[in-house]
């Protein structure tokens, strides 16, 4: 029989598995075992995505340069997918890099550009880390996309054998991603899993981390957001279908305490736009992509978490130069009360203290005179 969720519920139960509720974890390892994987946009209109997501879980103690140390030098991370995941979950994920290239084209152009292969693995093993740029191109066959990708041989490589495991990123400096051969990175002698034992553990670690998800959901490559059978069926009123819960963090539900958040737009609580109208009645929608005379909400706007309930947008951006993070706007979903407009003023306040920046724009704003005597 079903599990029965109210509204609020379902929303908090989302809230505190995604470490976003009033208890904060302890360092970087611990968040990222509770979120399973940390998204590496790198866009940084106010802060890289894989920054500011673990800023808003820990607070100003965190600072861009423990994650770079946590990857580079403790290994305690490594890069795969477009996400940070812990380097003791790399098991989990051996079987899914042993399956990949996914698609036939990829398998073909591989099998067809073996002396290609062996050449950048042999770069590699002499002269490695290197760049993309850096690995010349020995094509025997090139890379054809519609996309950018085409005739990218030497990058395109790189991202199928990351993709399978043979290569592994380094590090990255200001030209981006080093890549090297996997074993100089990846420790060796970690247990091995069957290709069903790791998906289920993943997928159970997945719906640790969401709370609440859909058995099916739209595919994702590398992270996907629904969970399948595990965990246990559960309704919630006023949204239709079924759910998945973990059933162990209900018992923490009705002692909830929540914050406020900024978060960024590639966050695992927002990510899910079908899920976030679901479960929070929250639209939003990333507009970078669009022309600035058809963007609501602005280029790279952070959803305001308040609670159990998305609030608003802040529209701001981080001007390094001028030592500023210049706000343009402050979108209320429904106009803030008083409490809701200190407590958000203190947060862009403290996202300004954490880059080191000076806010500017608030004046502007709803929030002008928030929490002022």
């Amino acid at each position: 029989m079903a599990i029965t969720l109210s509204a609020r519920d379902a929303r908090r139960l989302a809230v505190r598995a995604q470490l976003l509720s009033a208890e904060r974890p302890a360092g970087i390892v611990e968040t990222v075992y509770g979120l399973t994987a940390v998204n590496i946009e790198p866009t940084a209109a106010i802060a890289p995505s894989a920054d500011l997501i673990l800023w808003s879980r820990l607070g100003a103690p965190f600072q861009p340069a423990d994650l770079v140390r946590a990857v580079e030098e403790e290994r305690d991370l490594f890069e795969w997918g477009g996400f940070y995941r812990l380097m003791s979950d790399l098991p989990l994920i051996r079987p899914d890099m042993l399956r990949r290239p996914l698609h036939e084209y990829g398998r073909q152009w591989l099998a067809a550009n073996e002396g290609f292969r062996a050449d950048v693995l042999a770069r590699l093993r002499a002269e490695g880390p290197l760049h993309a740029a850096e690995i010349p191109d020995t094509a025997q066959v090139s890379w054809a996309s519609s996309g950018w990708t085409n005739n990218r041989n030497s990058s395109q490589m790189l991202e199928l054998l990351l993709s399978n495991g043979a290569v592994a990123v380094s590090r990255r400096d200001r030209k981006g991603r080093l890549f090297d051969l996997a074993e100089r990175v990846y420790p060796q002698g970690l247990p091995e899993l069957s290709a069903e034992d790791a998906a289920r553990e993943r997928t159970e670690r997945r719906l640790g981390s969401l709370g609440i998800a859909r058995s099916k959901g739209v595919a994702q490559p590398y992270e996907a957001l629904d969970v399948g059978a595990v965990g246990e069926p559960a309704t919630v009123d006023g949204v239709d279908g079924e759910w998945r819960v973990d059933a162990e963090a209900l018992e923490a539900v009705d002692r909830f305490a929540g914050r406020t958040a900024l978060l960024s737009p590639f966050d695992r609580l927002v990510f899910d736009r079908e899920r976030l109208q679901d479960l929070f009645s929250f639209e939003y929608i990333l507009e970078m992509y669009k022309p600035a005379a058809k963007r609501r909400w602005g280029y790279f706007a952070l959803p305001i978490l308040h609670g159990d309930r998305f609030v608003g947008k802040l529209d701001a951006k981080a001007d390094r130069k001028a030592g500023m993070l210049r706000v343009f706007a402050v979108h209320e979903d429904e106009p803030f009360t008083r409490p809701v407009a200190a407590a958000v003023r203190a947060e862009i306040e403290a996202l300004a203290d954490w880059l080191g920046l000076e806010v500017t724009g608030l004046e502007g704003t709803g929030l002008a005179d928030a929490g002022r005597p």
